[in-house]
């Protein structure tokens, strides 16, 4: 059987300019016919980022881990009560005060040289600072210290040195600050809270999703061919003049190759 495409004549009347015609419109059903027709290219762009995603969260992210310490600062009490209550108000707004401290050279020298001792690699006051934050429940004079590294050991032993450092230079930094308790010590968790390696695959996926659907739509936008007769007479409104065969060039030789075969068998 011989394949052929069709060519259609038509022609335009009206006074329509062809650019406005031109001019696509997608529905439902065509819609549902772009992700028939780019399943693949959206399947493989999906695949593509979920892959990407996961190298770079498993093999590339170095993994890092939390560890957190908390303090209590009590104040020279005063033996009213109405100076008690006043006191305990004072010493929570002190707490914006003991974040500020914490990470300042007087606090940052001594941790940086205890935690340097007999390592290779040394981290200096900056980088200590910049693995350190501080936080504290609203109304409360508990605050935390929690540090965080690329190993469960280090960042433990940071937050607890930090917290040692305050405990004994607090006193003398700051007058009046006669009492400050450890009330837990941080321990290794060795689950690392970053990267978040479940939602970063998701993300890789529904971003696989919308850049295979986003290059589907365009592509299809961008088709200006000409699909069948349909489009011509119904969308466009021209008028059909008659369908014109277009036979492949294979299928004239081999055409051609028949019909002589058929006249030598005659002749």
């Amino acid at each position: 059987m011989i394949n052929f495409f069709s060519y259609v004549i038509w022609y335009h009347s009206g006074n329509q300019p062809l650019e406005d015609i031109m001019e696509q419109t997608i529905n439902i059903e065509q819609i549902f016919g772009i992700l028939r027709k780019y399943s693949r290219l959206i399947v493989l762009s999906t695949v593509i980022c979920t892959l990407l995603a996961g190298i770079l969260t498993f093999f590339v992210i170095t993994p890092q881990y939390s560890a957190s310490t908390e303090l209590l600062v009590n104040r020279k009490q005063n033996t009213d009560a109405g100076a008690q209550w006043n006191q305990v108000q004072t010493d929570v707004q002190m707490i914006n005060t003991y974040k500020d401290l914490i990470t300042k050279p007087v606090i940052m020298d001594s941790v940086a040289k205890k935690i340097n001792n007999g390592k290779s690699t040394k981290l200096d006051n900056d980088e200590i600072a910049s693995m350190i934050s501080i936080s504290n429940n609203q109304n409360s004079q508990v605050f935390s210290v929690t540090a965080k590294a690329d190993n469960a050991y280090t960042a433990a032993d940071i937050a607890n040195m930090t917290a040692t450092t305050f405990q004994k230079k607090a006193p003398k930094i700051m007058s009046g600050t006669d009492n400050v308790s450890i009330i837990s010590k941080a321990k290794p968790d060795l689950t690392p809270v970053s990267p978040r390696s479940k939602l970063n695959v998701l993300i890789g996926i529904v971003l696989g999703l919308l850049v295979g659907l986003a290059i589907a739509f365009i592509r299809e936008l961008m088709d200006k061919t000409v699909k069948d007769e349909s489009f011509l007479t119904e969308e466009l409104g021209l008028t059909s003049l008659g369908v014109v065969n277009n036979i492949a060039p294979k299928d004239l030789i081999k055409k051609a190759i028949m019909r002589t075969s058929t006249l030598s068998r005659r002749g």
